[in-house]
């Protein structure tokens, strides 16, 4: 893992509908993320917040015209693309904390450009696949993974002046349990891998990571991991927008985030949804910095 990381916060909330999961990042923070990894010998440098706007939270009516908060949505995800660009540039680490999942679109398009073939790890209850087409809600952040295959809203799908950012051959989906008919027929029709937890827990844990490592090691260039803390379930990780029971358990995330750290393979990593005033005493934000212990190679011994 590169020694050198810069943490970036970006606290939004207008790619859905419940406020708090602008608070994520401060959550993130205060739940003890900076000294948890600078005890692991790590360089950090925090760089703050993103500055979002607060427009007036406007929905629309039809689903061609329902992106909830297009133009916010727009402008902050350009912003964080920038940073993350530079912070690679920079031959740094970047660790982006969300707000809501939404951010995925401007952390990608700030990743994608310096790798040929990068990988993506969705680690998530859901697939992030609508477009205004297939969404029920207008919610952008249920469109950050197919906006960055290049389907969408032009606007989103040509941030940071390039698109598509990753291929679906590219993709590893892990812990999918609640997918739309839309993100459905996509998943097939690209063919895109995906753990549902059925997989997870027909195969277990070890073996869909072991899986997924050989899978993109072997095409990529780089891996991005996506973490949505909705991805493991509302026992464990309560403090967030859109839980889903019989999710992945806080021990099956420990396994991963470990497996990935031994496989030396994430070059960049968003963690994402942590929202604490759904939260209980800040167990998710908590849950979080531990499973980015993990995943920057904490050990019991």
């Amino acid at each position: 893992m590169n020694k050198n990381v810069s943490i970036i916060g970006v606290p939004m909330d207008l790619g859905q509908m419940r406020r708090g999961v602008d608070m994520g990042p401060s959550a993130i923070r205060y739940a003890g993320v900076v000294q948890r990894l600078e005890n692991l010998n790590y360089e950090i440098d925090d760089l703050g917040d993103i500055e979002i706007g607060r427009p007036e939270r406007v929905s629309s009516t039809t689903p061609h015209d329902s992106l909830r908060n297009l133009k916010a949505v727009i402008d902050a995800n350009e912003k964080l693309a920038t940073q993350v660009d530079q912070v690679i540039a920079e031959k740094r680490f970047p660790l982006v904390f969300g707000g809501d999942h939404s951010i995925a679109i401007g952390t990608l398009a700030g990743v994608a450009k310096h790798y040929e073939n990068l990988g993506v790890i969705w680690y998530d209850a859901h697939g992030d696949l609508n477009t205004a087409d297939t969404s029920p809600t207008g919610n952008i952040h249920g469109m950050p993974l197919a906006v960055s295959l290049g389907m969408g809203h032009d606007s989103l799908v040509n941030i940071h002046n390039y698109n598509p950012k990753v291929k679906p051959e590219n993709i590893v989906l892990i812990g999918a349990r609640s997918l739309d008919e839309g993100e459905r027929m996509l998943l097939k029709e690209k063919g895109i891998r995906v753990y549902t937890m059925h997989e997870i827990d027909r195969l277990g844990m070890a073996k869909v990571m072991e899986e997924s490592i050989k899978y993109l090691k072997d095409r990529c260039d780089g891996v991005h991991l996506s973490l949505d803390l909705d991805g493991l379930d509302p026992h464990d990780a309560p403090g967030v927008g859109t839980p889903v029971i019989g999710g992945i358990s806080y021990r099956e995330s420990h396994l991963a985030m470990e497996m990935l750290y031994e496989a030396d393979m994430i070059t960049s990593a968003e963690f994402v949804e942590v929202n604490p005033i759904l939260d209980d005493k800040n167990k998710t934000a908590t849950v979080a910095v531990a499973l980015m212990g993990s995943l920057f190679g904490e050990k019991l011994l």
